[in-house]
């Protein structure tokens, strides 16, 4: 009786236990339909059109030609002509040092140089006196040659007084500061009254730009990038003072000096920009879009298309190829070349994406070309297989949790090895 009852009660165990299998099994699977019932594809448009690598960088606004005016004199400063944003023309008096102590020595060196033409004549009738004695034998012949020795030496004395004369002219000179070119002065370092040295080195008075309706642009470009930038690109640029307007300039010079900082290679591109209403000012900070590779007219698809794809996708049964011919279909296999270099062409030309027909994937193989951080230029191995408007599957959206597959964006960032650019 005990033997019945504890079979009995081992019976009502399994099947409560198969049971309890069976519906947590059928929950499973209504959970699973829900969620694939629920998730929907996150699509982007094929676009056609222009599609642009572009390099960012800063760079520092500044006239063609910037002058420091200075002196070679020292004194003080007794007049000034010209202030802040004065308009000036070349050889245009700008100020005037004190020209009382170097207006002293020009009198002084004046004076020396009539001595030394008073010592001249003094020792060339000596020395026509002495040669009359020594025709007549009255004189030595060392008499002869000191009278002309002295002669030569007043004669040098007077070329160094009359170089020393000039030296103090030229001197009184420097103490009216003249403009070297025409421009405008964006800098005076002086006032009235002040006193300079030109001792050791020539101190600055103005600041002098060129003309300002021609800017330069000195742009730092990554030594990743310099080598894509060429002499006659275009550029577009912004500055802060005005953010929504957008200036345009061209690459006129690459230096070939690098700069270093914090182990960090740059160089200067120098771009030129026309300034026909004098907006830009110097020493503006720049934002530059520098355009290095264009194709035009391109089907295009964000990368993220590229990095997709569905779940269980084994290249069999759910997803539909585009295209019937065995051709296509080898561009999906691993390529078994024996030639390193022509596979790796191969994996940098092939690739493929998959577009929405009937709200289900369909497999597009295709040829990859020019990519910025945004989007690659593609297209379809056959014959129509891709076109402009379709709609190219990015990623997942799920509506239970309201949370994206990694493609967060459309545009879905830079891949490796693509340019750091917009």
């Amino acid at each position: 009786m005990n033997i019945e009852t504890d079979m009995s009660k081992r019976r009502r165990k399994i099947i409560v236990s198969v049971l309890y299998t069976g519906i947590a099994v059928v929950f499973m699977l209504l959970c699973l339909c829900s969620k694939q019932s629920s998730s929907q594809w996150r699509t982007a448009a094929v676009e056609k059109g222009d599609l642009n690598v572009e390099i960012t960088a800063s760079g520092t606004v500044n006239p063609h030609s910037l002058v420091a005016v200075g002196t070679q004199v020292s004194g003080t400063i007794s007049r000034i002509f010209v202030d802040f944003n004065s308009r000036v023309k070349k050889g245009q008096l700008i100020a005037l040092l004190d020209p009382t102590f170097l207006q002293a020595a020009v009198e002084d060196a004046a004076a020396s140089l009539n001595k030394a033409q008073a010592q001249e004549t003094l020792t060339s009738r000596n020395a026509e006196r002495t040669k009359n004695l020594f025709d007549k034998g009255l004189a030595a012949q060392a008499d002869l040659d000191q009278a002309a020795a002295d002669y030569e030496a007043a004669k040098a004395a007077i070329s160094s007084a009359r170089a020393q004369l000039d030296r103090a002219k030229i001197n009184l000179a420097y103490a009216t500061i003249r403009s070297p070119i025409t421009g405008v002065v964006v800098n005076r370092n002086v006032d009235v009254g002040q006193t300079v040295a030109a001792s050791f080195s020539t101190p600055t008075l103005f600041t002098i730009a060129d003309d300002l309706s021609k800017m330069q642009i000195q742009a730092s470009i990554d030594e990743a990038d310099i080598g894509q930038v060429k002499i006659g690109q275009n550029a577009r640029f912004t500055v802060d003072a005005y953010p929504d307007r957008s200036f345009t300039g061209t690459v006129s010079q690459v230096r070939l000096q690098p700069t270093t900082v914090q182990n960090v290679v740059s160089y200067t591109v120098m771009i030129d920009v026309d300034n026909p209403d004098l907006v830009l000012m110097p020493g503006m900070t720049a934002n530059i879009t520098l355009a290095v590779q264009q194709a035009h007219d391109v089907l295009k698809v964000p990368l993220a298309a590229l990095k997709f794809t569905p779940s269980g996708f084994q290249g069999k049964t759910g997803v539909r190829r585009a295209g019937s011919n065995d051709s296509a279909a080898r561009m999906t296999r691993r390529p078994d070349s024996a030639n390193a270099k022509d596979t790796t062409a191969r994996k940098r030309d092939r690739a493929r994406i998959f577009i929405l027909e009937d709200n289900n994937p369909k497999l597009v193989p295709v040829k990859t070309g020019l990519s910025n951080a945004g989007y690659v230029a593609v297209e379809g191995y056959l014959q129509g297989n891709l076109q402009a408007g379709q709609l190219v599957i990015v990623g997942l959206i799920n509506q239970n949790n309201k949370t994206t597959s990694p493609q967060q964006s459309p545009l879905g960032g830079g891949a490796p090895g693509m340019p750091r650019r917009f």
